[in-house]
């Protein structure tokens, strides 16, 4: 006869106490096993007394003290119990608990179409876990790296509106600078939407940015550590220390280019910085020549200012692009507000698409001035399209569009071109692919007359970025003087 099974023997009691808004947890966890054949042999051969043999206890009676808001991080080795303590608090604080793990996912969908009950709403959930990117909303959940897949779950457990948070082996298979990151991340959003969070894991480098209220480290046996800490928001990565801007040059963005969803027709740079973590380059912001005309410039100066001064006292901030990796912990403001003051510029504008949902270049300092929205003739044009069967979440996929537009007939074709010639007089000109411009109308509609269709995709990817919402942020610096 072998060795039977283990089973456990579990004493969980629970109080809420209203002077301190906690639950008191008192919790004592044991193994036990059959007695047998075998096991009396074990017992006999190292001189052990049976009862002594049988038990093994893991918990014995620990006091813990959990709030609703309170940050809570289980770390020890291997087999010491941290699971099972957890699995404990989570049945013992249920239903109001979510478990990361078990958040229901579909890998099959669009990111975008799998979180939000509404476009808007799964943008910002999107954004808050760091997934605002404009590649990313139309990429499936089995297409992301393990990094992403566990911030696109950390979005359905915000959307699940539970209590508290739970994770096991937390962010054990990421590297651990994501793992740092989504720790901090975890932590921000917890904290700024007043939930709670429980972890377990066996790495103890988590410490910093997860910044938890009450830390619990187990070791072997009975032994145990409970320590309690304030519960206050954790601003700032311990990433970001380890960061350097220096000044960079083009090939420094061409590295990155290929992470913003404009890569290409970079305008002549001015000056471009680069932000490094150790031997990598993680950020790149791109500060260009601005361009003669562009909406809310005039709200700014408070007036029409000519060509020389532009040259003279204006310069643009085209591009900032970070590493997807590294998203979500403040370096997008970072780049902008410590390069800020390098510029030699009376005056620095910029052009956002994702302002609305990702407000850096305020943090950073800059002035929202104006916004804009899509032009009736754009918005008519997309719902037209949206009936001819295109996505409006993917058009701005030229792939995707093209897929479209390979499975439609030679009408619907003909549809789709009368759409684009519905679009207004002004915002016509700017569907050209890579650059080309239409200066008159009849160069427009004659070139929709013998259109490939790979180009016309791109022209319904040029629609919509006409389609987004922009905003136009300025910034006076205070060491030009007039």
């Amino acid at each position: 006869m072998g060795i039977r099974e283990l089973f456990k023997i579990t004493r969980i009691a629970s109080r809420y106490d209203h002077a301190t808004g906690k639950f008191i947890i008192n919790i004592s966890y044991k193994t036990k096993t059959d007695v047998t054949d075998r096991t009396i042999s074990v017992a006999e051969a190292f001189g052990l007394g049976i009862d002594e043999f049988q038990q093994h206890v893991i918990y014995d009676n620990v006091e813990l003290k959990i709030g609703f808001r309170d940050i809570v991080y289980i770390t020890g080795e291997s087999g010491s119990g941290k699971s099972a303590l957890l699995r404990e608090l989570q049945r013992e604080l249920a239903p109001s608990v979510v478990n990361i793990a078990d958040v229901a996912v579909d890998p099959s969908k669009p990111l975008i179409e799998s979180v939000g009950r509404t476009f808007e709403e799964g943008l910002e959930l999107l954004s808050r876990v760091g997934l605002n990117d404009a590649f990313l909303f139309v990429r499936r959940f089995e297409q992301l790296s393990d990094g992403q897949k566990y911030r696109f779950r950390l979005a359905k457990v915000i959307e699940s509106g539970k209590q508290y948070w739970v994770a096991d082996e937390f962010c054990a298979t990421l590297d651990r600078d994501t793992a740092k990151i989504v720790a901090f991340n975890v932590q921000k959003l917890a904290r700024q939407l007043g939930k709670a969070v429980l972890v377990a894991t066996t790495h103890t480098d988590l410490f910093r940015d997860l910044k938890p209220s009450v830390y619990i480290h187990k070791r072997f046996g009975r032994e145990i550590r409970v320590r309690y800490f304030p519960n206050k928001l954790n601003a700032s990565c311990s990433l970001v220390k380890e960061m350097r801007i220096v000044e960079g040059a083009r090939q420094d963005y061409e590295k990155l280019a290929c992470f913003h969803y404009r890569s290409s027709q970079l305008p002549p740079p001015y000056k471009i910085f680069a932000l490094n973590h150790q031997n990598q380059k993680v950020g790149v912001i791109v500060y260009s020549y601005p361009p003669p005309m562009c909406f809310g410039r005039r709200q700014a100066l408070g007036r029409v200012a000519p060509l020389p001064e532009l040259n003279k006292d204006l310069v643009w901030i085209s591009r900032v692009v970070l590493h997807p990796k590294y998203r979500t912990i403040g370096l997008g403001t970072l780049l902008v507000k410590e390069t800020l003051p390098l510029i030699d510029r009376r005056y620095v504008e910029t052009i956002a698409v994702m302002a609305k949902y990702n407000p850096f270049f305020e943090k950073a300092g800059m002035t929202k001035i104006a916004e804009r929205k899509s032009h009736k003739s754009i918005l008519k044009a997309v719902e037209k399209l949206e009936k001819l069967g295109f996505n409006p979440v993917f058009l701005a996929s030229k792939q995707m569009n093209l897929q479209t537009l390979e499975g439609m007939n030679t009408k619907q074709i003909a549809q789709v071109k009368q759409v684009l010639l519905s679009v207004s007089n002004f915002y016509y000109k700017r569907l050209g692919a890579k650059g080309q411009m239409f200066p008159k109308r009849t160069d427009f509609e004659k070139a929709l007359k013998s259109v490939t269709l790979h180009k016309l995709a791109q022209m319904l990817s040029a629609l919509s970025v006409l389609n987004q919402t922009k905003m136009y942020l300025f910034w006076k610096n205070p060491n030009v003087q007039t």
